[in-house]
């Protein structure tokens, strides 16, 4: 076999070896997905089987909105401090992304108030209640993402010199987690900017 052939076989994408981590990602990805696409398809029948009189939604999602696209703008610049070494920017940039996920819950949580307080939000229009289906079930991924944050802004709190940081950035597992998480933030940030899109067209 010719060496040509063999490299050829080598960046063959259905024989080369998968990455596990990002295997499971992607898969995790497309679970959410359907998920969320069958909430939306039931949303929509059941939305045109009622007539009852749907409202505008809270204030405090479209707050929500700007903060987790905010969000995914300094993570993002926190996973290039990271692989440029930048590592004091990586801390920076990392804890501006951790408070921003608690103030995306804090909007969340205010905008659930404020529907309650409303009072529309009573139980006879069954459809009204996949709002809270909807966002709950988004607010779930962002715990889970805001926990990791946690995690990984601890681990750079700890690893303040710049010898401690760089042994740890060289790491392959650790670079993998913080690409690997960076790609689940931007996933969240998206699939929220698809639920509220949707809410905003049939409410």
């Amino acid at each position: 076999m010719s060496p040509k052939h063999t490299t050829k076989l080598k960046e063959n994408p259905f024989t080369k070896r998968r990455e596990p981590l990002g295997f499971m990602l992607w898969l995790a990805v497309a679970g959410s997905s359907l998920l969320f696409t069958s909430i939306f398809v039931i949303f929509l029948v059941r939305t045109h089987r009622e007539t009852g009189h749907l409202i505008a939604l809270p204030d405090m999602f479209w707050l929500s909105t700007l903060v987790i696209l905010f969000s995914s703008i300094t993570l993002h610049e926190a996973n290039l401090a990271f692989t440029n070494e930048r590592f004091l920017h990586y801390r920076v940039f990392l804890g501006a992304t951790l408070l921003l996920g608690f103030m995306f819950i804090l909007l969340q949580a205010g905008g659930w108030m404020e529907m309650i307080n409303t009072g529309i939000f009573s139980g006879i229009n069954t459809s009204e209640g996949f709002i809270y289906l909807l966002t709950g079930l988004h607010l779930l991924h962002i715990l889970v993402g805001v926990g990791y944050l946690i995690y990984l802004f601890r681990k750079a709190v700890r690893n303040r010199t710049y010898v401690d940081s760089f042994v740890y950035s060289v790491n392959p597992p650790n670079r993998l987690r913080i690409k690997l998480f960076t790609r689940y933030w931007h996933f969240t940030g998206a699939l929220w900017l698809v639920v509220f899109v949707f809410l905003i067209l049939l409410y």
